[in-house]
């Protein structure tokens, strides 16, 4: 087995029979209670096959340490981060492969209030811990199910206050994963006056249509063809635990995520002026020129949960956001949600005058942008290297919070490598220039493939 393989920098992820088991999963609820002593602990889990059984053997290891498990069964990742708040749990595991292949599974942790676990704060002493083994259980905790989805619903929805609000129709696509039940939660809860249209509504453990993944192209077109067909005013897209959503304006075209930060922000800054808005630094410019617009203060941070949190935390910010569509809300213990964007962008059509499509193509058209693109690499090294002998001397601005952003005057471009991969992944935005984009992108990545 290679375990040792199935930890990551913030969580656990592998594949079944060769990188991740029920044994190591036991022993993963055993290092988890050791680390952390934690007393009560809230586990939950994903609609893969697999994972009732993950969840379980987790959960054995967690009573063999003496710990009270609170079992909240099929729910999102988000649900875990509210009910170990909720029930002032000593931490929180999730049970999920999110968008990963059908044969992958995974276990996102957290600790008391819902604060991130890294490498550097826990688990990869949880690792070297599960690695070595343990000895007879030391105690028998207790197990008992509750989901506190009608306070988690109460929760989100208070993101969203009903008054002014216009009738929407929005296509629904849980992509078969968690989403359904907690989607109908929220409607059931609120009184939205949105119609909603549920495509893959059910959870099913087969993905009939594909593994929840709207980041990838080819798994867009069904939510598209979807609000096309029903005339509605936008549509929405979730992963398999719901932890990020997508978006789709009324003629079907997808909304990438850097304009998604920008239409958050003006949301949490209408409620709240002058407040910070943390994003990350891969794709930029539009974001900072929204956020000072509407008064607030743009701060940048490495990419990642852990680091946008702690960003977060540091300043205070009442909302943070990656292009990768991950948004993270003070008011939600600073995590990440996949339904309160979902709400949050549903308002902000609801009020305007003007089409989604309206709302995002003026910023599509001051601060163009590539999209991220993947370079697969022999030689990842050497790429970097004749990138920065090749455009270094020409920046205007160096900065490597994460990876390399080069300012250089009217484009700006931002290289780093992947935490989890040998690629390389490249970013370019201009100041209104698509032909100016196009070539850069070009040029770039004409210098990338030699390697």
């Amino acid at each position: 087995m290679g375990w040792a393989e199935a930890f990551k920098s913030y969580d656990v992820r592998g594949r079944l029979g060769v990188d991740l088991d029920p044994d190591l999963a036991y022993r993963i609820g055993r290092a988890f209670a050791q680390v952390l002593t934690p007393g009560v602990v809230v586990v939950g889990r994903d609609v893969r096959d697999s994972s009732p059984v993950l969840q379980t053997a987790v959960i054995r290891g967690l009573c063999d340490e003496g710990v009270d498990v609170i079992d909240l069964g099929l729910c999102g990742t988000e649900e875990v981060y509210f009910a170990t708040d909720h029930f002032a749990a000593g931490g929180g595991l999730m049970v999920t492969a999110s968008h990963n292949p059908i044969d992958h599974n995974g276990i996102k942790m957290v600790r008391e209030g819902a604060r991130p676990i890294s490498g550097e704060t826990g688990l990869n002493e949880m690792r070297d811990l599960a690695l070595a083994g343990f000895g007879p259980a030391k105690g028998q905790g207790s197990v008992r199910q509750d989901n506190p989805r009608v306070a988690y619903a109460d929760r989100v929805l208070s993101f969203l206050p009903v008054d002014g609000l216009r009738p929407l129709r929005i296509v629904a696509n849980a992509g078969n994963g968690a989403a359904g039940p907690t989607l109908d939660a929220l409607v059931a809860r609120g009184n939205l006056p949105f119609d909603v249209i549920r495509l893959h509504h059910d959870p099913d453990s087969t993905f009939p249509n594909g593994i929840p993944n709207p980041l990838l192209p080819e798994n867009r077109p069904a939510t598209a063809r979807a609000v096309l067909a029903a005339g509605t005013d936008m549509g929405v897209a979730w992963d398999g635990d719901f932890d990020r959503c997508f978006f789709f304006d009324q003629t079907g075209a997808f909304i990438d995520g850097e304009y998604v930060v920008a239409l958050l922000a003006q949301a949490a800054l209408a409620v709240e002026p002058g407040a910070r808005i943390v994003h990350d630094p891969r794709v930029m410019w539009n974001t900072v020129d929204v956020v000072r617009r509407a008064g607030g203060v743009p701060v940048a941070a490495r990419t990642g949960h852990a680091h946008l949190k702690a960003a977060m935390r540091a300043h205070d910010a009442a909302y943070g956001g990656e292009m990768s569509a991950h948004h993270y809300f003070r008011r939600f213990m600073y995590c990440d949600s996949g339904m309160i964007p979902f709400l949050l962008v549903a308002g902000l059509v609801s009020r305007s005058d003007v089409p989604l499509s309206a709302m995002v193509a003026d910023m599509q058209a001051a601060f163009p942008s590539s999209g991220e693109i993947n370079f697969a690499l022999s030689d990842v090294e050497g790429a970097v290297a004749a990138f920065e002998a090749t455009y270094l001397p020409l920046a205007e601005t160096v900065d490597r919070l994460d990876g390399l952003s080069l300012e250089m005057g009217a484009w700006r471009v931002n290289l780093r490598r992947s935490n989890t991969e040998a690629l390389l992944r490249l970013n370019v935005e201009t100041r209104g220039d698509r032909a100016l984009l196009n070539a850069r992108v070009a040029e770039i990545s004409d210098l990338l493939r030699r390697f």
